[in-house]
């Protein structure tokens, strides 16, 4: 028995070895498309609100400056598991890549924790004090980014279904707690069924 079981892990192993590796093109992928969300429509879809964000103008301040933005959640109302954190990501990437903005680390879903831990050093004497974070030096936001993605499944027959993504994002005027600006893109799919959407 013992025979037969040590057998039956080198043959799992060997056919894992034998399995076919190969690296992706992201700039020319022919896989086929599948239900669920890839990293083909996150791209897309980030690409697409970037864009109507950034060329919107409404970033531009009147005086000239810069708004400063925290971000938040982006909630996932999917029945898939999604990394929202990893979306905001490529969202502030290109805020900071367009040099529109400014993105604070003190607060929000991507806060640093090494702001508050630096301004605990205060209270040690073994710091020289000229080079402590000062008091009231922090810059509050000005606006602040959350999102959501959520899916809606419509059945065409017992072989078919359309699956529609919508992928928001929202800023929000911190000061007044007004809607300063949003946008919203679909993604739209079919297939089969049978297919699982995970």
């Amino acid at each position: 028995m013992v025979k037969f079981f040590m057998m039956m892990c080198a043959v799992l192993i060997i056919c894992g070895c034998a399995a076919k590796t190969s690296y992706i093109n992201k700039d020319d992928d022919k896989g086929k498309a599948v239900l669920s969300l890839d990293y083909r429509d996150f791209d897309t879809a980030i690409d697409e609100i970037m864009t109507s964000l950034l060329e919107s103008g409404i970033l531009a301040k009147e005086d000239g400056g810069k708004f400063v933005v925290v971000t938040g959640e982006i909630l996932n109302d999917t029945t898939q598991r999604i990394d929202t954190r990893q979306l905001m990501s490529s969202v502030e990437e290109q805020l900071l890549t367009s040099g529109q903005v400014d993105i604070t680390s003190a607060i929000g879903s991507a806060a640093d924790d090494m702001v508050d831990h630096a301004r605990e050093l205060r209270n040690s004497g073994e710091f020289k004090t000229e080079t402590l974070a000062p008091k009231n030096a922090m810059i509050a936001p000005d606006l602040s980014f959350s999102g959501k993605i959520f899916e809606r499944v419509v059945y065409y027959d017992k072989k078919s279904k359309q699956v529609e993504y919508y992928i928001q994002l929202i800023a929000t005027d911190i000061k007044t707690g007004l809607r300063f600006w949003q946008t919203q893109v679909q993604i739209l799919k079919r297939g089969s069924t049978k297919t699982p959407l995970w």
